[in-house]
């Protein structure tokens, strides 16, 4: 990410300004807008309108990151959208001294395929950050920030730095969703509100989780909205921290339908929550052993991760097959992942900017010590090791493993195993 605004701004200029064509939810946060993003894509889809979402890392395609009334772009449509935009961006590496970033591109792409589809409203998920990031150019109308932690520390070295970074999509006369904050980063928050004129909905006070039980195939919340209580919200994701994601995604949902004045349609609500996916998110891909993938890929990923395989699965041993991206904590994430895994293997994601598997496996040496730490670079190879290690010490269908550390090994062993 570069700093500077006025690539992207003067970009849209010359593209007609397509941002502006359609209403925006805009999204920013540490860990869940992705997942955030989906289920408002979902719920707005069952009250009969046609969104379009934009989110980002990709799993295994980059068309994944631009959707158009819940389907990934086609690949005609992504490249019809990048002939439209190319010419433009070729003009405005001319102009500046920095070219055009790969994101800035896709996201220019994003907003001329919402324009041309149309869609009628859409949900923007920022890349990194909040103030310099691309998808800033918009004015969104609600705004959604999810739960801030350490993560990018080029955004900041403490997480009440990085929440004024987020705090840039904030908008004056709009109205912006906040998941549970830590006492800084809400203070942080509510202090650009009030300089804005921003009105807050906060979990916890305006709206939030009224109940939750775990259910077959993900879990039964009773919401507590903007409008009004909302039960038997059947949600076919797991943990805990997907409840919270819902509670954000409804209050955002009734912000954009009717400032959450009233009660919405809850028979739609249900719909929607009921249709909701969120691949790579404790997506389970395989059975005998089960196979768990989750993009957790920092310390607060990974603490909701441990807590949602003790709260939604029931495993007599877990291995996990962990490999990270070289920017992470490497140390804190295994320190949290450590007490629910039985043993760890340690592998390595084809991205230039991957943990060398064994450096990583020295740090998982001092977590788990070294006879719970076995070594496979190759992902196809770390997952075969893990399978044998459950089948070797559980008992009889109670084994598990889970793929984590990144949404890149993620997407590899999508590649390998969902299909």
């Amino acid at each position: 990410m570069i700093p500077d605004l006025e690539r992207m701004r003067d970009l849209v200029d010359l593209l007609g300004h397509p941002e502006r064509s359609f209403p925006v939810v805009h999204l920013t946060g540490t860990n869940g807008k992705t997942s955030t993003a989906r289920m408002i894509d979902s719920v707005l889809r069952a009250f009969g309108l046609r969104p379009g979402r934009y989110t980002s890392p990709h799993l295994e395609s980059v068309t994944e990151r631009i959707s158009l009334d819940g389907q990934p772009a086609s690949a005609e449509v992504f490249a019809r959208a990048f002939d439209d935009v190319l010419p433009y961006v070729e003009i405005i590496d001319g102009r500046h001294p920095e070219r055009v970033t790969f994101f800035e591109l896709l996201t220019a792409m994003a907003f001329s395929a919402f324009a041309d589809a149309p869609v009628d409203v859409a949900v923007v998920e920022v890349g990194m950050g909040g103030a310099w990031d691309a998808t800033n150019v918009v004015d969104g109308v609600v705004q959604v920030v999810t739960p801030i932690a350490l993560d990018h520390r080029e955004l900041g070295d403490t997480a009440e730095e990085i929440a004024a970074e987020k705090a840039g999509i904030l908008r004056p006369a709009s109205l912006a969703v906040l998941g549970a904050q830590p006492l800084g980063v809400a203070r942080v928050l509510a202090d650009r509100a009030a300089e804005l004129g921003t009105t807050l909905a906060r979990e916890g006070l305006e709206f939030g989780v009224a109940r939750r039980n775990v259910a077959v195939g993900g879990q039964m919340l009773t919401l507590r909205g903007l409008g009004g209580v909302y039960d038997e919200i059947f949600l076919p994701l797991h943990g805990e921290h997907q409840a919270h994601n819902a509670a954000c995604a409804l209050a955002a949902v009734e912000a954009f339908l009717g400032g959450g004045a009233e009660l919405l349609d809850v028979e739609a609500v249900r719909a929607g929550f009921a249709a909701v996916s969120s691949p790579g998110r404790l997506e389970v891909v395989r059975r005998s052993p089960t196979i768990v993938l989750d993009g957790a890929h920092n310390v607060a990923g990974a603490q909701a991760l441990a807590e949602a395989l003790t709260d939604s699965f029931a495993f007599d041993v877990l291995v996990g097959v962990v490999g990270l991206l070289s920017d992470k904590d490497a140390h804190g994430m295994l320190s949290v992942l450590e007490p629910v895994l039985h043993s760890v293997v340690i592998t390595q994601s084809s991205s230039p900017r991957a943990w060398p598997a064994d450096e990583l496996a020295a740090v998982a040496v001092e977590v788990f010590g070294a006879d719970r730490v076995e070594v496979a670079p190759r992902l196809d190879d770390a997952i075969d090791a893990a399978v044998r290690l459950v089948e070797e010490d559980a008992e009889l269908g109670g084994g598990g493993v889970i793929v984590a550390g990144s949404l890149t090994i993620v997407g590899e062993a999508r590649r390998l195993l969902a299909r």
